[in-house]
């Protein structure tokens, strides 16, 4: 005979612990989505799709019932801007994502920081295939080759930037080069100035010179031509003694 009494002390602990399991399980799940929920998201508003949107759902004006009608052309380009958003957003997630797996692995980062990107990219995903019906509402087949466009305009704006970066410090350097010159010569024209000052001597007035000068007189006038012919008239045995009367 089968003792349910004793078969019911395991059921009853069975069907708690299940019980309890699911109720976790639940609460889990509800706290993980309203914390997920209350994130902060990856990247900042989106302001190319609210123009679109804006563009695209145009309330009328007071006083009418209908919203002025908006060119298919200036929805094209409204489109169109808000897919080169969308390209730059893609290679973002796409270089952050090797190196933020790379972090988590290693617990340099959160778990939030990760729950965060995840979110991120089911956003781009979903992003895209919006895009992609727009596209194709306005032009069919278009949306096969928007983000074509999108991505030659994208790399066309990052070539501007660098060319206009690149221009504004050739400008900068020839400032610089510009003073530097002008400073240079100032430079040297004053370092000529000071030796061509250096080099020019007043005539020598002492008066050493003129004594100089009267003794060299002095000189030529006792060695006239006088004394030279006297010199000259000495015998040779003028020099010898006489001598003297016994």
């Amino acid at each position: 005979m089968v003792n349910w009494i004793g078969l019911a002390i395991p059921l009853a602990y069975l069907g708690v612990l299940i019980g309890s399991l699911a109720t976790f399980s639940s609460l889990y799940r509800k706290r993980k989505a309203a914390k997920s929920a209350s994130l902060e998201p990856w990247f900042g508003p989106h302001l190319q799709r609210d123009i679109y949107l804006s563009l695209l759902h145009l309330e009328p004006e007071p006083g009418k019932d209908k919203a002025p009608a908006v060119p298919d052309g200036v929805l094209k380009a409204a489109l169109l801007q808000r897919a080169t958003e969308d390209i730059k957003r893609i290679l973002e997630v796409r270089n952050s994502k090797q190196a933020l797996s790379n972090l988590l692995q290693r617990g340099s980062v959160g778990d939030d920081l990760w729950q965060r990107f995840l979110r991120a990219e089911k956003e781009i995903e979903a992003e895209l295939r919006d895009v992609v019906q727009e596209a194709n509402a306005l032009q069919p087949d278009w949306g096969q080759t928007i983000f074509q466009s999108a991505n030659e305009m994208h790399h066309n704006a990052i070539l501007r930037e660098k060319l206009n970066a690149i221009q504004a410090q050739g400008k900068a350097d020839r400032d610089w080069w510009d003073q530097e010159k002008a400073s240079i010569q100032s430079k040297f024209i004053k370092e000529l100035d000071e030796g061509g000052k250096e080099n020019i001597k007043p005539p020598a007035t002492s008066g050493t010179d003129k004594i100089g000068s009267d003794e060299d007189a002095v000189v030529v006038d006792g060695g006239g031509p006088a004394a030279a012919s006297g010199a000259t008239n000495i015998p040779k045995g003028g020099t010898k003694k006489r001598k003297g009367k016994k």
